[in-house]
């Protein structure tokens, strides 16, 4: 946008659109924060914004506030209507229901404060109760960790000779009877998936069991 349409806009459609906003809002707005506000429905430029601004605020049409760098522009409020009797009594009344909308929510945040917060003595209980589960559980880990010899080497050594006698004697029977099936199964015009099912015969296989090595 050139220098002079900038200042038209500036000096016309900017300055009407920031006066109307400003005395529809009846707030007070920064430059930057009039023009993010702005920007997307009028399509105003920063520049256009700030110069509309300080031109109305010369004019008096609006009032300006400096804090440090920062300007701040609100509506004059002489040049605002006057409210009527009921609306201001609407006013007080949504004053009212505020105040009474924040006193609840300070009561309800103090009465959740109070439930949850613990004194020192409870919280000194608490911890010694949590130190002395801690050391039992300790101990208890330590135990465990220790307890490496609890089977003799007789008893070590029953027990894998009678593993080893079992797994001999599954297999001499699993042997027998996969002899006896394929015997019957010569003769048997299904196949041997039909045969199993027919009969209800489960395999190690359908459990998935794996016989263990001999040794």
């Amino acid at each position: 946008m050139s220098k002079g349409r900038e200042g038209s806009a500036a000096g016309g459609g900017a300055a009407a659109v920031l006066m109307r906003y400003l005395r529809e809002q009846n707030r007070p707005y920064s430059a930057q924060d009039a023009f993010g506000n702005l920007q997307r429905e009028h399509g105003l430029s920063k520049a256009a914004v700030v110069k509309a601004l300080e031109q109305l605020a010369q004019q008096g049409r609006v009032r300006e506030k400096a804090y440090g760098k920062q300007k701040i522009y609100f509506a004059d409020q002489e040049q605002l209507p006057a409210a009527s009797d009921a609306e201001l009594r609407g006013l007080d009344g949504q004053i009212a229901a505020l105040s009474a909308k924040v006193q609840a929510l300070q009561q309800s945040c103090r009465q959740m404060e109070a439930g949850d917060s613990m004194t020192t003595p409870e919280m000194a209980k608490e911890l010694r109760e949590l130190k002395k589960n801690c050391r039992s559980y300790t101990e208890k880990l330590e135990r465990i960790k220790s307890a490496t010899s609890c089977v003799s080497p007789e008893e070590k050594e029953k027990v894998c000779s009678e593993q080893q006698l079992y797994c001999r004697e599954w297999r001499r029977r699993k042997r027998m009877a996969t002899e006896l099936l394929d015997a019957i199964l010569e003769g048997y015009p299904k196949s041997k998936k039909q045969f199993f099912e027919e009969v209800g015969i489960e395999t190690d296989e359908d459990h998935n069991v794996t016989l263990p090595t001999a040794v």
